[in-house]
């Protein structure tokens, strides 16, 4: 039996401390729930780093309607803590990312729930890096949260409040990535259609695409936060887009997450070319030029691995989430990776991941090969992906779905680095069972050459769960 859970459920993960707007204490995040674990945020970067006189942190956002009142929420509880506020207020997570290294800051804070729908808010935590919180420090600054082990400090000893724009210094360290290539793409005079989604990319984008020499027409450009659509960047999502790239005869649609960090594409024929391929096209232009390992997560298409290896390379994979992508980019050394939800993350840039630099990358890739969007994914290797999901939190539950799964295709290569991958190679398929870091659901996803051979894998999941 699949147990349906109430959504407005406050998530603790490696993603992020996320919830809807709206609700009681512990179902939701409530203003509580952001003063708590802002407040031992702030603790445990003391302890961190003690004895110092002063402490900076970043703090920026994406537009969605509850974002202001989230950030004067952390920003005053940092400043009451006695940590000094950069606030970069509208940027991308990236952009956000980014200036915690410009500002030499102590950590960073994004309030974005990312593609989540606009009733929902999260605080993503940085360290002072601008890369997120691992696993060990996230449940480390949970336990100081539940413990209320915090410090506020008297009025002489408060924090202070800056407000700065990064955006701009973003857009400059992307323009001058030594792998986009400006003259190419400006010589290219491409027309892009931009999906803003009625958030920041609205502001950052068609500035990079103006620096990039790119025509751009935007469409749910107003950062309002009321987003014209489901702000996850699916082709279901994005029929809007798909139609006006063939009105206005671009070359590329172009979508971006409410925070700015995913990235997903459209043909010049309104035809999707693949959230899963953003990455593949991005890292075979990047290993043309320079050879070294990749990263992307175990529910990542194969094409990257595939991709990879015709370069002459080798490819790692990790559990999904975007610090262990990073994670394990640094340990292999990887010169490109990310996750194939369009999460691109170029190592040298930063450890993050970023449409701007992603989109850049992509129609450097076009230039170069003089290809149309259809023609450059027509010379990756066909996959399908099937995504789906069940509504089930319990660990009890969980754990009998991915018991019977494992079960039921016995003989099949198994991998449980991170719930349940089964491969079949000689088939060139395969599925994946985990519980999502971001919802109370199991995600299930199958890839196979064909779109119907995918499906009836994920289907056969679905019903041994079900049984």
């Amino acid at each position: 039996m699949i147990v349906k859970q109430n959504l407005m459920t406050l998530i603790k993960s490696i993603s992020g401390i996320r919830g809807t707007i709206g609700g009681t204490i512990g179902d939701a995040l409530t203003p509580i729930d952001i003063v708590k674990f802002t407040a031992a945020y702030a603790r445990q970067l003391k302890m961190k780093f003690p004895g110092r006189d002063r402490y900076k942190v970043v703090v920026g956002r994406d537009a969605r309607i509850s974002g202001e009142m989230v950030d004067s929420i952390v920003s005053g509880t940092l400043m009451a803590c006695g940590i000094d506020v950069v606030n970069a207020g509208l940027a991308s997570t990236p952009t956000t990312e980014m200036a915690v290294r410009f500002e030499n800051a102590d950590g960073g804070i994004i309030l974005t729930a990312s593609h989540n729908p606009k009733q929902w808010n999260a605080l993503k935590l940085l360290n002072e890096k601008g890369e997120f919180l691992t696993d060990a420090e996230g449940k480390a600054l949970q336990q100081v949260a539940e413990a209320e082990d915090f410090e506020f400090l008297d009025v002489d000893a408060l924090g202070t409040l800056v407000r700065k724009d990064f955006t701009q210094a973003h857009i400059d360290a992307v323009t001058n990535y030594p792998l986009v290539d400006l003259k190419a793409i400006r010589e290219a005079k491409f027309k892009v259609v931009l999906d803003a989604i009625n958030s920041v990319g609205g502001i950052c984008m068609p500035a990079l695409f103006k620096a990039l020499g790119v025509e751009c027409v935007t469409i749910n450009g107003d950062p309002t936060g009321r987003f014209a659509h489901n702000p996850e960047p699916l082709p279901a999502n994005l029929v809007g887009l798909s139609d006006a790239v063939v009105r206005e005869k671009a070359d590329l649609g172009v979508s971006v997450d409410p925070d700015v960090d995913r990235l997903a594409f459209i043909c010049e024929d309104g035809v999707a070319f693949g959230e899963e391929y953003t990455l593949v096209a991005v890292a075979d232009y990047v290993l043309s030029v320079r050879k070294g390992p990749t990263v992307s997560n175990i529910s990542s298409s194969r094409a990257l691995r595939d991709v990879t290896e015709a370069h002459g390379c080798r490819y790692y994979s990790c559990k999904v989430g975007e610090v262990n992508a990073s994670t394990m980019m640094q340990e292999v050394g990887a010169v490109i990776g990310g996750e194939g939800n369009g999460g691109v993350i170029v190592p040298d840039l930063h450890y993050g991941r970023d449409a701007l630099i992603g989109v850049a990358l992509f129609l450097s890739n076009m230039a170069h090969k003089k290809l149309s969007a259809t023609a450059l994914r027509a010379t990756f290797p066909d996959y399908f992906v099937s995504k789906n999901r069940i509504e089930m939190s319990d660990p009890a539950q969980i754990e009998a779905a991915l018991d019977a799964v494992e079960k039921h295709f016995a003989g099949a290569v198994v991998n449980k680095m991170d719930g349940l991958r089964i491969d079949f190679e000689s088939e060139r398929k395969w599925f994946v069972l985990r519980k999502s870091n971001t919802e109370p659901i199991i995600r299930i996803y199958a890839e196979a050459p064909t779109e119907a051979v995918a499906d009836a894998l994920a289907q056969e999941v679905i019903r041994v769960i079900n049984g």
